[in-house]
């Protein structure tokens, strides 16, 4: 089973690229982040004739998560406990929670979709915000774990954080900026201390996964990796490959993100229709 993650940024925009990819690609199951549209304005059709089904939380033209999946999706989930809001409080004071998380399960395996809050800056409120989100998360993911202590869980998508020095192209351009800094990273750390993996980093994959538009930064290769596939030792043991896929980068509107893939052995009700191969 190939399971891939992608910050499309702009679904409706991109709708054909991500497609002719994810056939192209022979992915059975699309995390996306950044949709960027509330579901009755996703292009469900293009997908359906592919042979996906859906699963989407978009709430405006900002942030939202889906799951493009050619296997049966169950226990949909858009928050997870304690998950903050953000924003202008409701009358009773509380705050609206953004569509940043999307949790399915496909055979059997658990699998969120991520779009970690960016942060913006260092005295932004959007920081702390970004900090308490990651916090939350993780304290979730973890009684989730010691429920379900033999299932397999995949975090995926953009968390914003570089978690090392060889994850942006200068460490100079970032100083006193989020993504970077020291409580991000402790953040990210977290997860790795509490027994995530990092399922492609740890196959030797190396590489960025973003790269802005502006400043010719994707042909001058000054990127960032901040798109991860974290998986619980349960998920890890099935991963038998891993990839970046930097040439979606290339070529005519793609999105400033690239896909990671993980290939998972795993036999699916798919794998009866696969060609043989002699």
């Amino acid at each position: 089973m190939r399971i891939a993650t992608w910050n499309v940024n702009s679904i409706r925009a991109r709708s054909g690229r991500v497609i002719d990819w994810m056939v192209r690609a022979d992915i059975d199951v699309l995390a996306m982040q950044e949709i960027k549209c509330k579901p009755e304005q996703f292009p469900r059709e293009v997908f359906e004739d592919a042979g996906y089904e859906l699963e989407i939380h978009g709430l405006s033209q900002w942030n939202g998560v889906a799951f493009a999946s050619r296997l049966p999706m169950s226990d949909p989930a858009i928050t997870f406990a304690d998950m903050p809001g953000f924003g202008k409080a409701t009358p009773e004071g509380t705050l609206p929670l953004e569509a940043r998380a999307l949790g399915v399960t496909v055979e059997d395996v658990r699998l969120w979709s991520l779009y970690v809050p960016n942060g913006r800056e260092l005295t932004n409120d959007h920081y702390p915000y970004k900090l308490a989100w990651l916090k939350a998360l993780l304290a979730d993911m973890t009684t989730w774990r010691q429920a379900h202590p033999d299932t397999p869980l995949a975090l995926m998508g953009d968390f914003n954080i570089a978690p090392l020095d060889i994850d942006v192209w200068d460490l100079a351009a970032f100083v006193d900026s989020t993504h970077v800094s020291a409580p991000e990273r402790a953040a990210f750390e977290a997860f790795l201390e509490a027994g995530f993996v990092d399922t492609v980093r740890s196959r030797g994959v190396e590489g960025y996964t973003y790269w802005d538009y502006k400043s010719l930064r994707f042909p001058r290769n000054e990127g960032m990796r901040i798109d991860f596939i974290l998986g619980n030792q349960e998920f890890d043991d099935l991963v038998v490959d891993a990839s970046i896929e930097r040439d979606e980068r290339k070529g005519d509107g793609p999105s400033d993100h690239v896909p990671v893939v993980v290939e998972l052995d795993l036999e699916t009700s798919l794998d009866d229709d696969r060609p043989m191969i002699f």
